[in-house]
């Protein structure tokens, strides 16, 4: 367990303001002396009850009023759910950025795209790296991760070391070699002691260990060796430079030429080539266009959209709106991703979609082609053993997996008493008595639509409402001189009920609303609001009675 710190010792503070309860959002901060380091900003994607939302970002107001606090950004690894919510962050905020080069690469296409590269110093560090940013001192331990160089971060401070253990797994036989170093964990547990873990819960529920990443290459190759003469597809994330690796690797071995689909796919392949991630051979890419031109056996698209995005490129093929790519019988899709909680209905109807147009579909429900990036309970039971953590506190998952990774801590020689579940918005402080709560933070979701950020709770419930019930229109031109309708009012609907099939029910609504203005002006009533109110709430009991529906009803009158 963690040693003893001196009593004076500044205490130090850890805030979360997004990924406890949750796949997505992943964001914290600390806090020591005043000072803060972000730890990551990432985006989640939205559930399917959030229409016409992009993204969704962690509230960052409690960073923002501290902006002049703010010493900088650490990203762990370059998932967007780590690293997407950035360029928002940027805009308040300027400050320098740190991160593997590969990380800091991925992150800087976003930031460009936003026009805020000039916020932002880009600062590369490397395996075993130990900095200083201002009263941090912070040392970057590699780990396995489903997307190359990522990081545990740990944090020396005056009350030990706090240990971050970034999105890992313990892969044996990674496929560029490089492991998650426990020697250095457990360094750190037999020098200086970690007096804080903060560790990745994603497959806490799943017993077991994670399959190596190198498992994929020979089924892989199997899949192109038994499909040989016709088109191959592979869709997987864009940042998955291992996955691509072995895609290329199988391609080469069964004769084939390589074609990237999808924007992220063709800049995340070239910035893999050019950091010497990822190695093609010479003369092996072909440009998308060239395709459809080739035969179908000596080529191979790897594209993106593994999770069944609207306007992906897989999302295209399947719904033969693909610029560069027709689906024909006989072509061969593989699914090498396995889908995000969330959007499984979204991968199923891609599915269904390519096997419409005479694909066959392969994905993890049939073939291997899949591992997770995250460590299962045995991985996770082995840090916990090596870093030998005074405290521990369950990261980066929804409850439930938060909730059993805490038992696992509990059940792998972490006191019960010394393991602290906590959710979005809670802050706790490390000082010489232990760890204790502190205040709550702002952490509620902030919604993106294009290019506007935080829509706002109310704007999402009007479009639940409209999704789920539909809009009633009613359209009122009074006189307010002579205290009178000019003409019957007009209903218009969508979504409610179909108007040349419901006549009589609209006319009777009509009449409704008539009657219940005919009433307010008669009671002297002027104000626009005020006659808007009386007919909202004349047609919405009507509405109700009739069709115990809740339509949005939206009253519009016109003066004259």
């Amino acid at each position: 367990m963690g040693t003893g710190v001196p009593d004076l010792a500044d205490a130090v503070r850890v805030s979360f303001l997004g990924g406890l309860g949750e796949i997505g959002r992943n964001c914290a901060c600390i806090e020591i002396a005043g000072r803060v380091v972000v730890l990551d900003c990432g985006v989640m994607f939205p559930d399917p009850d959030m229409p016409g939302i992009d993204l969704v970002l962690p509230d960052l107001s409690y960073l923002r009023e501290r902006a002049g606090q703010v010493e900088a950004v650490i990203l762990t690894h370059g998932h967007e759910d780590h690293t997407g919510g950035l360029a928002y962050l940027l805009r308040d905020l300027a400050v320098p950025v740190y991160g593997s080069q590969l990380t800091l690469g991925l992150a800087r296409n976003r930031v460009e795209e936003a026009g805020l590269a000039d916020r932002a110093d880009f600062i590369t560090v490397t395996d075993g790296q130990r900095v200083t940013i201002g009263p941090f001192d912070v040392e970057f331990i590699p780990v396995t991760h489903s997307v190359p160089h990522g990081f545990a971060t740990a944090f020396h401070t005056p009350q030990g070391v706090i240990l971050h253990s970034g999105d890992f797994k313990i892969d044996l036989a990674p496929v560029d070699g490089r492991m998650t170093d426990l020697a250095r964990i457990g360094a750190l547990a037999d020098g200086p002691g970690v007096r804080l873990l903060l560790s990745d819960s994603t497959n806490a529920e799943e017993p077991g260990f994670t399959d190596s990443e190198s498992t994929v290459g020979p089924v892989l190759a199997r899949l192109f060796a038994e499909r040989a003469g016709r088109r191959i597809v592979v869709a997987c994330f864009a940042s998955h430079i291992h996955r691509i690796q072995q895609v290329i690797d199988a391609a080469a071995r069964a004769g084939r030429k390589v074609a990237t689909l999808g924007r992220s796919m063709a800049k995340n392949v070239a910035l893999a080539q050019s950091l010497g991630l990822l190695h093609v051979p010479d003369g092996m890419l072909v440009d998308v266009e060239d395709v459809e031109r080739l035969d179908p056996g000596s080529v191979c698209v790897v594209s993106t959209g593994s999770q069944g995005e609207p306007l992906s490129a897989l999302s295209l093929m399947a719904a033969g709106e693909s610029k560069w790519i027709r689906i024909h019988p006989g072509d061969v899709v593989i699914i090498s991703a396995h889908p995000i909680p969330g959007n499984e209905w979204a991968v199923g109807r891609v599915i269904d979609e390519l096997f419409h147009r005479g694909a066959e579909v392969v994905h993890t429900g049939v073939e291997p082609v899949h591992v997770s990036g995250h460590a299962r309970q045995g991985e996770l039971r082995t840090l916990l053993s090596i870093a030998r953590p005074e405290w521990f506190v369950p990261v980066h998952g929804e409850y439930r997996h938060l909730v059993n990774h805490a038992g696992l801590a509990a059940r792998s020689g972490v006191g019960a008493d010394h393991v602290m579940l906590c959710e979005d918005g809670d802050s706790v402080v490390l000082d010489a008595s232990g760890l204790r709560r502190d205040r709550n933070v702002p952490a509620g979701y902030v919604y993106v639509d294009g290019t506007v950020g935080d829509v706002g709770h109310g704007v999402l419930r009007d479009r639940r409402a409209l999704a789920e019930e539909g809009v009633v229109v009613v359209v009122a031109t009074l006189d307010l001189h002579k205290r009178e309708i000019v003409t019957k009012p007009e209903i218009i609907t969508r979504g409610w009920v179909h108007a040349p099939e419901a006549e009589e029910l609209l006319g009777e609504a009509a009449a409704v609303v008539m009657a219940a203005l005919e009433q307010a002006l008669a009671d002297g009533a002027t104000d626009h609001e005020v006659l808007r109110r009386h007919a909202r709430k004349a047609l919405g009991r009507l509405v109700g009675e009739r069709t115990r529906r809740r339509p949005m009803i939206v009253p519009v009158v016109v003066t004259v």
